[in-house]
């Protein structure tokens, strides 16, 4: 039986023998380069037409197909992250999350910022300084339902 892991896994291999970019496979299914890579990674179910899409593109076996679609558990493997890209992340929300949360609330309410109706790019900015990431995120808002 086929696992997420072991999807991923042919995902990566299929990608680096083919010298393939996410941008080139996001662009060959219909996708963006951000959510292709979550659901590659297991973070996200595929709908059927973007899982086969994905095995036809990389040339997977017709199963892995059906792992794309199996929702996902998310789950993290550490409680901070070691990586040093994800961990500054990490602390970008927690030296900023408290700032971020404060502006949703005073530009929107008492609310959150969805994570599942949501969009994110990631672009490179000239900058004379040095390139600049840019990371832009857009998720629906939710208000919180008083009970």
């Amino acid at each position: 039986m086929m696992t997420r892991e072991d999807v991923t896994a042919m995902i990566l291999s299929a990608k680096r023998q083919a010298g393939l970019t996410w941008e080139g496979i996001a662009a060959s299914i219909g996708m963006s380069p951000v959510w292709t890579h979550s659901a590659a990674m297991g973070m996200n179910a595929m709908p059927a037409e973007k899982a086969v899409a994905m095995v036809d593109a990389l040339g997977l076996p017709q199963e892995a197909a059906l792992v794309l679609q199996e929702s996902p558990t998310k789950v993290w493997q550490q409680a901070v992250p070691t990586d040093p890209c994800i961990y500054r992340l990490y602390e970008i929300v927690g030296v900023y999350g408290p700032t971020i949360k404060a502006l949703i609330h005073e530009k929107f309410g008492d609310g959150i910022m969805s994570a599942i109706d949501f969009d994110m790019s990631v672009t490179r900015v000239a900058h004379p300084k040095g390139d600049r990431v840019k990371v832009e995120m857009s998720g629906k808002y939710l208000a919180y339902n008083a009970w």
